[in-house]
């Protein structure tokens, strides 16, 4: 459905001359897909979000949805809408006149209108709230009339710039289980912007971690968090042991990653080999889980996630630690 070829944006500071957001970046994504540009602020995901939506223009490249090169269109002329992180709801309307905005722009008749915006609402279930104001709506009641908004022309892609960061921690769960019902009944590609890790695992088909203008790996969020091809994925995907190391017979030095679940730490030493030994320098207790900081000798520090756990090991407790084999994951620095 989308197409971006080698896509490049600059800007002219008045400092630092000319900054590149983005650098040569290309990706594909598919028709029904939800996929989420994922990244630290300031790696470009947002640039590209608003190229593809035609609010910015490439400096290179190009940019295609379906057979449709987009370079050159406003946003208007694109099978493209969007939600923005602050809803932009006209308070002054109600929430069937806030839906029904794009529909009058685009001169639907007045019957087709009153029938897509009944359909939408049903769509993200705010049937009955056709007659109120926004100023009568809860934070999460008007992200669904942003949505609906942006879903009633019925566009081939629909962008999200980071839509859940202004609600409350239940209400984002919430809406996250919403937002990827809502991709699949409408069957149309989702373009998610977000620097919530946790958020882009949950909802997401496929996943582009993005950092200083460069997409650096693509892949579904078990691929990147089993098979991070880089020392910043594995660290900025979930938690991450980073430990540095030495190849056998080589004068190289290298990095490895173990996630904190894959980590099991008991008493020691009590004579059962163990990859390596250290005390326990924290405890926090998450829920279902206990994570355990353990001081290694050698200055580092690794942490394990255990379920179950109920205060087994305390603070200053020597223990031994181990991981199996073959969960551990090379990564390029």
């Amino acid at each position: 459905m989308i197409e971006v070829q080698r896509v490049s944006k600059a800007f002219i500071t008045r400092d630092a001359g000319t900054v590149y957001a983005l650098k040569s970046v290309s990706v594909e994504i598919g028709s029904n897909e939800f996929f989420t540009l994922l990244g630290p602020s300031g790696c470009g995901k947002t640039t590209l979000l608003r190229l593809i939506g035609g609010f910015d223009r490439p400096t290179e490249g190009a940019i295609r949805i379906g057979a449709l090169d987009v370079a050159g269109l406003p946003p208007q002329k694109r099978p493209v809408n969007t939600v923005f992180q602050s809803y932009a709801l006209f308070p002054h309307m109600t929430v069937a006149e806030n839906v029904a905005f794009g529909l009058d722009m685009q001169d639907w008749p007045e019957a087709e209108i009153a029938a897509r915006v009944n359909e939408t609402l049903q769509l993200v279930r705010l049937d009955g709230f056709a007659a109120r104001k926004p100023s009568q709506l809860s934070g999460g009641q008007q992200q669904r009339v942003a949505l609906a908004r942006a879903l009633a022309p019925k566009p081939s892609v629909l962008l999200l710039d980071e839509p859940l960061s202004a609600l409350d921690l239940k209400l984002r769960k919430e809406m996250q289980t919403e937002l990827k019902r809502l991709q699949r009944e409408t069957g149309i590609a989702f373009i998610l912007v977000t620097h919530d890790q946790e958020e882009a695992l949950a909802m997401s088909d496929r996943i582009a971690v993005m950092r200083d203008g460069h997409i650096l790996q693509v892949g579904s969020p078990r691929e990147i968090y089993d098979n991070p091809n880089c020392r910043f994925v594995a660290d900025f995907i979930g938690e991450a042991n980073l430990i540095p190391g030495d190849l056998l017979g080589r004068s190289s030095s290298i990095t490895v990653t173990v996630r904190p679940e894959r980590i099991s730490i008991r008493s020691g030493p009590n004579g059962k080999p163990a990859r390596i030994e250290g005390v326990v320098s924290g405890v926090t207790f998450l829920g279902l889980d206990t994570l355990y900081e353990v001081a290694l000798p050698q200055g580092m520090r690794l942490r394990a996630r255990l379920r179950d756990s109920e205060d087994r090991f305390r603070h200053g407790d020597r223990v031994a630690v181990d991981w199996p084999d073959g969960v551990e994951r090379q990564l390029a620095n």
